[in-house]
């Protein structure tokens, strides 16, 4: 019995990817359907990385294709692809970055920069290129969370080449003063400064750009939301009342600017004795679920409050790198494949495809 290319296509059609909850003929993943014989090859290209589920995307396919009667063999060659998205209206990409992910609450105390530095971890851990921008001029916390020492160098005296560490591209205004040096600055220099950060690093080919946010909704947001091509915002809250007050503001303040909400992220959900682990939800419950709920946005996650994660990021070493193999890591990689669904969900920017008109004399 000889097997057509319509069967492996209707086959795929019924196969849904547990990344985007889709299947792989409408997204297009499914490339070059070929069919010899009993034999069917195919290539998949994921619009997210998928580094560490790429083996079982693989068997999910080939498993589904060798349910054809006919099928002797199958082979599915997986890739991924991060395409640049559409950003707010009048901005212009920043060249070396494709998406830039803002990651913001309204409160202060919530776990903002962990879930960041983590987000940005994960991401490369699935085999995207990542950098992060610490925006948080006050209060730099990037350099100690990733563990890097030193100050950025410039080749061409004009800008800075990105520090490193664990594998992601860095700029914080923590490079470049005295860890004890208060900023004692008005609005217009942190804006400044953050536009200068952001626009004379020279970032090389980035997939990602995570970029950490101070708390509350003051200039350096709007300086984000107005002057800085976002792709999407990730909300961090923890269940209780008076920090999810706050993050529907910053939520509410995307929105009002035009940038999508790619989802929320609950710090603190759950706490686990580590003497006799008894569970305790000490800052109340289902706050980010509720949230999402009245705004119509995703729960990317909750994340139980952990000792570790606080003495892995103190020590330079944050818990997706510290402990790949642990619950917490795991969550924190299933945040950043549904984080990077989303934004490869969203419009792609083709500016760049657009040849530049020049008016000549002639």
């Amino acid at each position: 019995m000889s097997v057509s290319e319509l069967q492996v296509q209707t086959a795929l059609k019924e196969l849904i990817d547990p990344n985007t909850q889709k299947d792989f003929i409408s997204t297009k993943s499914a490339r070059n359907i070929k069919v010899d014989g009993g034999k069917v090859t195919l290539d998949v290209v994921l619009p997210y990385p998928a580094k560490m589920v790429m083996a079982s995307i693989k068997q999910l396919l080939e498993d589904k294709i060798r349910g054809i009667p006919g099928v002797e063999a199958a082979e599915a060659n997986i890739s991924w692809k991060i395409l640049a998205h559409s950003v707010q209206r009048g901005v212009k990409l920043i060249p070396g970055v494709k998406n830039i992910i803002a990651v913001a609450s309204g409160k202060g105390g919530v776990g903002k920069s962990t879930t960041a530095v983590n987000l940005a971890l994960a991401l490369a851990a699935e085999g995207a290129k990542v950098g992060m921008l610490d925006a948080d001029i006050y209060g730099p916390s990037q350099p100690t969370m990733l563990g890097i020492h030193g100050r950025p160098v410039s080749e061409d005296g004009q800008s800075l080449e990105p520090m490193t560490g664990h594998g992601l591209q860095a700029m914080s205004i923590g490079f470049l003063i005295d860890v004890e040096t208060p900023m004692v600055w008005r609005g217009p220099m942190v804006t400044q400064a953050l536009e200068q950060l952001l626009n004379n690093t020279k970032w090389q080919d980035l997939d990602y750009l995570v970029v950490d946010l101070p708390p509350g909704t003051g200039d350096i947001q709007l300086t984000l939301a107005q002057r800085v091509p976002v792709t999407g915002a990730v909300i961090v809250t923890t269940p209780q009342d008076i920090a999810l007050i706050d993050a529907r503001k910053g939520l509410k303040m995307f929105e009002k600017v035009g940038v999508p909400i790619l989802g929320i992220v609950e710090n603190m959900s759950i706490h686990i004795c580590s003497s006799c682990g008894h569970e305790e939800r000490i800052f109340g419950e289902g706050g980010g679920e509720r949230m999402c709920k009245d705004y119509g946005t995703e729960f990317l996650g909750g994340l139980p409050l952990d000792i570790r994660i606080r003495e892995e990021t103190d020590s330079g070493k944050p818990t997706v790198v510290a402990e790949p193999e642990s619950r917490i890591a795991e969550i924190y990689r299933q945040i950043a494949r549904r984080v990077a669904v989303k934004v490869g969900d969203l419009a792609v920017d083709h500016s760049s495809k657009f040849p530049s008109i020049v008016i000549q004399n002639t």
